[in-house]
């Protein structure tokens, strides 16, 4: 799609995380230096907060990527709301230990045991906890009397935990104090400056191979920052969107306007009424109100009918925009057609009539219109 177009040589704006395209804005440089100094202390907890896209999962992906080539045995657990068992089963499993079937009592002494047979190995555990504003407050006891295991003095478990902003008011509860006295460190990741989204934005382009097209305008940075926050994954998911708009639109600079065009298009995937206030459900177009907050006159009857008229329309406009953009976009991408074909090959009759159909719409094209002559960006 459009890599091809911008001569790309790779999706500058994924939303899986990549390490290499990791980006050490001051916030997350800091954070950073915070996780490498708990390492360097080997013991407590280190808890690193954000608001959700803030980029935590890929912070500790990039520090894993640094530990290579260190002495660390380092799990990573995506936390659900599980109870105090549970949660020594998922941290078992972690580690690839055994879990299923194990009492509490085994499951610990398990744990014990690896953790001292790594230490004599010169080697130290790890657990990255993500989304723990997840964990109740008894899988949060458990791992603190994790820490609690040692061997000549030396502390074999040590935990990062990594969570949104409701975790920092959890571990202010008076019944975490225990918990808070192994907390070595703390830190908050905060959104990214405008100065900030717009060296992240150029970052993962030229990560990505790009060669200043499409070129973007001061306005339009400043447009991003504004809708974003500053908030990493919504300037991927949008940047993403604005690229495809910039290629089926044959646009070289990204201005204000490309910008706010794709912004509409975004803020108009949410079906809302005329009014902008109440949802309109797309299959009854009915406002979600309920009966009785509604005002039984003829007069108001006949305008919430007619905006309930609009706001499907407008429902049918969008869907249309949408089917007629995956048009544009097959049409454009043949070798997905072919591809279709080979899969639907088991088929006869449906292969045949889409085939038929592409040649028939050949023909037709060829017999209206005199062959294209080829510009200059299209050579290029």
């Amino acid at each position: 799609m459009y890599t091809k177009y911008y001569r790309l040589s790779k999706k500058p704006f994924q939303l899986t995380p990549d390490p290499e395209f990791f980006f050490n804005s001051s916030v997350h440089k800091r954070a950073l230096a915070y996780l490498r100094y708990g390492l360097a202390q080997g013991e407590g907890f280190i808890v690193v907060t954000g608001m959700p896209g803030t980029g935590k999962t890929l912070l500790v992906k990039a520090l894993f990527q640094s530990l290579q080539l260190q002495n660390v045995v380092a799990g990573l657990m995506v936390t659900s709301q599980v109870g105090a068992e549970d949660t020594l089963r998922i941290i078992s499993a972690t580690f690839g230990l055994s879990y299923d079937g194990d009492d509490k009592a085994t499951l610990l002494r398990n744990l014990e045991a690896f953790f001292k047979d790594k230490a004599r190995e010169g080697k130290r555990i790890l657990l990255v906890v993500d989304e723990a504003q997840n964990l109740p407050r008894q899988s949060l006891e458990e791992l603190r009397m994790l820490s609690n295991f040692e061997m000549s003095g030396r502390p074999l478990f040590q935990a990062f935990l990594l969570g949104q902003d409701e975790f920092r008011l959890a571990l202010q509860d008076e019944h975490m104090a225990q918990v808070r006295q192994r907390v070595i460190a703390t830190y908050h990741l905060r959104p990214l400056t405008m100065e900030e989204t717009q060296a992240y934005i150029l970052h993962r382009l030229k990560l990505a191979g790009w060669q200043s097209d499409p070129g973007f305008t001061e306005e339009s940075f400043a447009r991003l920052h504004e809708f974003t926050g500053g908030i990493p994954r919504t300037i991927n998911t949008l940047c993403d969107r604005l690229l495809l708009f910039s290629y089926l639109e044959e646009i070289h600079e990204i201005d204000e306007q490309a910008v706010g065009t794709v912004i509409e298009e975004i803020e108009e995937e949410a079906p809302r009424d005329v009014s902008g206030q109440e949802a309109v459900s797309p299959v009854y177009s009915e406002p979600l109100a309920t009966p009785s907050e509604r005002i039984d006159t003829p007069y108001l009857e006949r305008i919430a009918k007619l905006e309930r008229s609009v706001a499907e329309m407008q429902q049918i406009i969008r869907q249309e925009r949408a089917l007629l953009r995956k048009a544009i976009l097959l049409q454009l991408d043949m070798d997905s057609v072919y591809e279709l074909e080979e899969t639907l090959s088991s088929n006869p009759p449906v292969t045949s009539s889409l085939s038929s159909r592409r040649e028939e719409a050949k023909n037709a094209e060829g017999e209206k219109s005199p062959p294209k002559k080829q510009t200059h960006q299209e050579n290029a």
